[in-house]
């Protein structure tokens, strides 16, 4: 593979954005959002709660603000998988005073929310289960005239917790400092927010990573904003180009992230240099092949490291594995098992029919790569990060099929018509 990748949006950002806007007093121009199913999820939800969200011919989007809580005060929405618009729109509802039903696919049903309700419940939201206890569906009633001026929130679970307070708070009208209970995971998500929030006006203070204060604030339209390119997404090909460079091929280079990218995931460059990458980086670009020791092996290096901070593009490492010169091991990915499927068990599952050895605990993978790799049919478990990072494999000259290819559509739609486009025979 080699050639250059023009990434689509990031879903994480896309969908801060659109939340903010649409709470924010003013209009909001907002450029290259990304276009999948969890930012459709959130589009429709908003447009249900009475914001007007327009489509410019160009695909920019113009969203209207509500100037702080949403209009409609009764609504059901569903919002199929889509952690990054469940988990802030309970938030933000809880303080809109309305009555809500939020609902999603089977599998946002066994995705646990109970740490984000109780600390809502903290500040005088009325929330209940429609289902099992501490997870989805929900039923949001008005809040009560709370006064808390401090909340907590275990941190070790899932950032999407902090974030959507931080989204929510100041919907309150009320200074509030937010203390983290245990660990905060996946620290790179929580700065993107950060940089979020004061993109929209509201700069929050913080303390280490254990205390945020939200100061008494609105949220004010910057009137025209840009979302940045996938950095997770940018992972797969850039992996291609270090796992091509072993044999003649690379580089890769992917457009919409670099150096100044407010988004964790471009540190999935530092794990490939790691394993032997020749890594180059410009503001808005990076590319990767093989480095030349790694080429005269013929292999990658293994590596032994900590991938809290970037759990999401840490998968596409479990991958590269298979491709490097002994037994990877990828700690502190824990969270890993509360996404989109039990993603430890699965990339255990899948990679062992590809003839690794896998070893996992609660928190790690290890991966021993085969001698040979085995031709094999990899199932997805309705997860986009499955099926992308699995498509790797057939870098090492093996036929792999992918169960299920439609379900990239949760962030990347095109994935395979792009990676079509930059492999070679």
């Amino acid at each position: 593979m080699r050639g250059t990748v023009k990434l689509p949006g990031s879903k994480s950002i896309s969908n801060r954005i659109l939340l903010l806007a649409a709470l924010a007093e003013g209009e909001t121009r907002i450029h290259d959002v990304l276009d999948a199913d969890d930012t459709r999820h959130m589009l429709v939800a908003l447009r249900a709660l009475g914001v007007e969200v327009a489509t410019e011919a160009n695909g920019v989007l113009r969203v209207q603000g509500a100037g702080g809580a949403f209009a409609v005060k009764h609504a059901t929405l569903f919002l199929g998988n889509a952690g990054t618009a469940f988990r802030p729109l309970t938030a933000a509802l809880a303080f809109c005073r309305g009555d809500y039903r939020l609902s999603g696919v089977p599998r946002m049903h066994e995705r646990p929310i109970g740490d984000l309700v109780d600390a809502l419940r903290s500040l005088g939201a009325q929330i209940k289960y429609e289902g099992v206890q501490g997870f989805p569906p929900l039923h949001i009633k008005p809040a009560t005239a709370g006064s808390a001026g401090e909340v907590s929130v275990r941190g070790n679970v899932s950032s999407q917790y902090l974030t959507a307070l931080l989204l929510a708070l100041p919907l309150l009208g009320r200074r509030v400092v937010v203390n983290i209970a245990g660990e905060l995971i996946s620290k790179p998500y929580v700065e993107i927010t950060l940089n979020t929030l004061q993109r929209f006006g509201v700069k929050v203070e913080r303390e280490g990573w254990s205390r945020f204060m939200v100061p008494q604030s609105v949220y004010r339209s910057p009137r025209e904003i840009f979302v940045e390119g996938d950095a997770s997404a940018a992972s797969y090909f850039l992996a291609a180009g270090a796992i091509s460079g072993l044999n003649k091929g690379g580089p890769v280079r992917v457009e919409g992230v670099g150096k100044s990218s407010i988004q964790g995931d471009v540190r999935f460059a530092d794990a490939l240099q790691a394993m032997g990458a020749d890594v180059t980086l410009g503001d808005n670009w990076i590319s990767v092949t093989a480095g030349a020791e790694v080429k005269h092996s013929g292999k990658l290096k293994a590596i032994d490291a900590d991938f809290n901070h970037i759990p999401d593009a840490a998968m596409t490492i479990a991958v590269a594995a298979l491709f490097a010169d002994g037994a990877s091991t990828l700690r502190n990915i824990g969270s890993w098992r509360v996404k989109e499927t039990d993603r430890i068990a699965a990339m255990a599952t899948e990679l062992r029919k590809l003839g690794a050895q896998v070893e996992t605990t609660a928190d790690s993978l290890r991966v021993t790569p085969p001698p040979r790799l085995t031709p094999a049919t990899i199932d997805t478990y309705d997860d986009h990060r499955m099926a992308m990072c699995f498509s790797l494999a057939a870098l090492g000259g093996v036929a792999v099929r992918i169960n299920d290819p439609g379900c990239v559509a949760k962030t990347f739609p095109e994935y395979f018509d792009v990676f079509g486009r930059i492999a070679e025979r």
